[in-house]
């Protein structure tokens, strides 16, 4: 992760927890429903826990991480059990997991590592897994108002980042109108993706 964006979360991990501790993302349910019962999920970037929660009553087998501590502990306070600290590069899993969520969380990472990423979370899935992951969107990369690093993919980055990653299987790709930090709102896009069976 970027310094100043990791500066950002360890600074005000407390803030920031609060300011989305209640409900879940708008896009946990209908993944869920994607998947078998007790599937296991990996979620990058769980923040406060909040979807990792929702997911665990639900009855999945969750594996929550998040790159920094401060914020990785807020979560587990939430869950009650131990929530990995793990930068997105440090991922090594291979072939151990349904299904992985990654809510608002790889749009940290710098386009030019993106792929390689991408490619990470499909070795880590297995045959016939899903990825859900979502990002804001704009077209140019660059900061926000807390200095924070966005890649800010349009939809054609967004597509090519995730063809050179793998023989990805696109379900559904939506663009819409979403929040922040902040109360902000402004374009996003996210797509949910499928592994091959075979």
């Amino acid at each position: 992760m970027d310094k100043q964006t990791h500066a950002f979360y360890a600074s005000t991990a407390q803030t920031y927890v609060a300011s989305g501790a209640n409900g879940t993302s708008r896009h946990l349910l209908g993944f869920l429903a994607r998947l078998p019962a007790g599937a296991r999920i990996l979620e990058l970037g769980c923040g406060g826990g909040r979807d990792a929660e929702a997911m665990l009553t639900a009855g999945f087998d969750v594996d929550a991480t998040d790159g920094t501590q401060e914020v990785a502990a807020q979560a587990e306070t939430r869950l009650a059990r131990p929530v990995r600290v793990m930068r997105f590069d440090q991922l090594d899993a291979v072939r151990a997991y349904d299904a992985v969520f990654a809510n608002a969380s790889l749009l940290h990472v710098p386009r030019p590592d993106l792929p390689d990423v991408l490619t990470l979370v499909y070795r880590a899935l297995r045959p016939g897994g899903l990825f859900f992951a979502s990002y804001k969107s704009g077209g140019v990369e660059g900061r926000d108002a807390q200095a924070r690093y966005y890649n800010y993919l349009d939809r054609p980055a967004f597509e090519a980042a995730y063809a050179q990653a793998g023989d990805w299987r696109a379900l559904d790709i939506i663009e819409y109108i979403g929040g922040g930090f902040g109360g902000t709102t402004g374009p996003w896009i996210a797509g949910t993706y499928q592994k091959p069976r075979a």
